[in-house]
């Protein structure tokens, strides 16, 4: 799975995607430091993207949204970010 394009409310912050160590997972970093993983899993025939803090591997929110593709709920998964992050 490609990377999404850098939204612009995250790189206006010095934020950046790395990609993780599988291809459904991305790394959201901040000043070059990984701070959130994104991971695009399966659930109910759609697809889910649980966002944890990289620190303690603790989730921002419960994740119940799902998506109907990979990329879409990693997009969904930035916009949770957003929205818990206040940008």
């Amino acid at each position: 799975m490609p990377l999404p394009t850098v939204p612009e409310w995250l790189s206006k912050r010095d934020g950046a995607l790395a990609p993780g160590l599988r291809d459904f997972i991305a790394i959201v970093t901040i000043s070059g430091r990984p701070e959130y993983r994104l991971e695009s899993r399966p659930a109910s025939g759609k697809f889910t993207c649980p966002v944890t803090y990289t620190v303690n591997g603790k989730p921002i929110d419960d994740a119940k949204e799902t998506y109907a593709s990979a990329d879409a709920a990693i997009a969904g998964g930035l916009d949770r970010l957003r929205t818990k992050l206040g940008w």
